[in-house]
């Protein structure tokens, strides 16, 4: 029996946070589409719901994924060819699964939500979304049509944040974080992941006192997230440097 999803717009959003407090996300996706159904137009609440439905069903395949990719490298360097065979088996059913989710939310985005969003931030909101969905897709499935997809949906967001949110606002540091890692860990790009985290670390830095307590709060947790990935960036860059170096001394 499937879950019976009210027709009264407050009670679909009602048995939305039912269904998160059950962890039940792909029931929580069911109601939204629902919602949606009746009109794109979405209050915050509502796209805060919508993505926090799909991070969660994709987040679980994903971290499967990168469990069975790191245990199938294993195997594969001990020779254990059946075990391989098996595990090879397995990690392709989570890349379809992730594959299905993202394609799943970007055709609702692109169909329904940003064709309708009427103001900035919302625009920028599912812009963000939608490369995000392509990046997640390009983790398993490397292609370039993933990888440009998300690169032309965070580019137009960035454009249209930079122009139209503060410095400090959640929606464009989020953007700003998600964008930098899409450049350090999909295309590869340390140098540009940087800058797009430092350049946004740097520009809300200077902003943050005229912020009231919440706003503060919410904008310094983006930001420690940013300043964490620099730190790492560096260290890892560093490493890098040492190994060459170490290279080019063994010649």
């Amino acid at each position: 029996m499937g879950i019976q999803i009210p027709d009264v717009r407050d009670e679909i959003v009602f048995m939305t946070k039912l269904c998160e407090q059950a962890e039940r996300y792909d029931e929580m996706v069911q109601c939204l589409k629902k919602a949606i159904k009746q009109s794109a137009d979405l209050s915050t609440e509502e796209r805060n719901l919508l993505a926090v439905a799909y991070k969660a069903l994709v987040g679980s395949r994903r971290a499967s994924w990168r469990i069975i990719s790191s245990i199938e490298q294993k195997e594969e360097l001990k020779g254990n060819t059946e075990h391989t065979k098996i595990i090879a088996g397995y990690r392709r059913m989570f890349e379809k699964e992730v594959g299905e989710i993202c394609d799943d939310f970007v055709s609702v985005l692109e169909t329904q939500l940003i064709p309708t969003a009427k103001g900035a931030e919302e625009q920028i909101f599912y812009l963000k979304q939608k490369g995000d969905y392509h990046r997640y897709h390009a983790e398993i499935n490397a292609t370039d049509v993933q990888k440009e997809s998300a690169l032309e949906a965070y580019q137009k967001a960035t454009d249209l944040a930079n122009r139209s949110l503060p410095n400090t606002h959640p929606i464009r540091l989020g953007l700003a974080l998600n964008f930098s890692v899409y450049n350090n860990e999909i295309l590869r790009n340390h140098e540009k992941g940087v800058e797009v985290a430092r350049k946004a670390f740097d520009q809300a830095v200077t902003e943050l006192e005229s912020l009231d307590e919440d706003s503060y709060k919410e904008a310094t947790a983006i930001m420690q997230l940013l300043r964490d990935n620099l730190t790492l960036w560096a260290e890892d860059g560093r490493d890098v440097m040492e190994r060459d170096e170490n290279e080019m001394e063994a010649l």
